[in-house]
């Protein structure tokens, strides 16, 4: 097996989500069946499961770029905001769901805080994808 880059990205999320409900410190909170994931977007997630398949997917955000902050993370999950008849804008997506999956993720020890540099993957979350790639194959 090479790297988590060599895998399809939709089965590695599908299968990292799967794997992440599992893990007792990893839970939607109560608001999140009444939120958009951001301002560019009309409805709610259709999914039932999204916060961990977000979730799964800010993982492997952390793991592909070695330091990643919420910010990047933001215009990341980004889109564009259709404004009606004038042009449309790049819009950020939320951040306090980017921010509460990193501290859940964090209290399941699978990433961890790097003061002023952003989050890194910790050897931890690092098997936890490696093993997830190998059973998405």
């Amino acid at each position: 097996m090479g790297s988590i880059k060599d895998i399809d990205p939709g089965k590695l999320i599908e299968k990292t989500a799967e794997e992440l409900k599992k893990i007792k410190e990893i839970e939607p909170p109560e608001w999140s069946a009444f939120v958009k994931t951001g301002v560019h977007k009309e409805r709610l997630p259709v999914q039932k499961d999204w916060w961990y398949t977000r979730s799964a997917s800010v993982l492997r955000k952390v793991q592909l770029n070695n330091r990643i902050g919420v910010e990047k993370l933001r215009k990341i999950y980004g889109g564009r905001k259709n404004l009606g008849h004038k042009p449309e804008h790049k819009k950020k997506a939320s951040g306090a769901i980017i921010r509460n999956i990193l501290k859940q993720l964090e209290a399941a020890e699978l990433v961890k805080s790097e003061k002023g540099k952003g989050r890194v993957i910790t050897p931890k979350g690092q098997s936890f994808l490696s093993r997830a790639a190998k059973s998405s194959k």
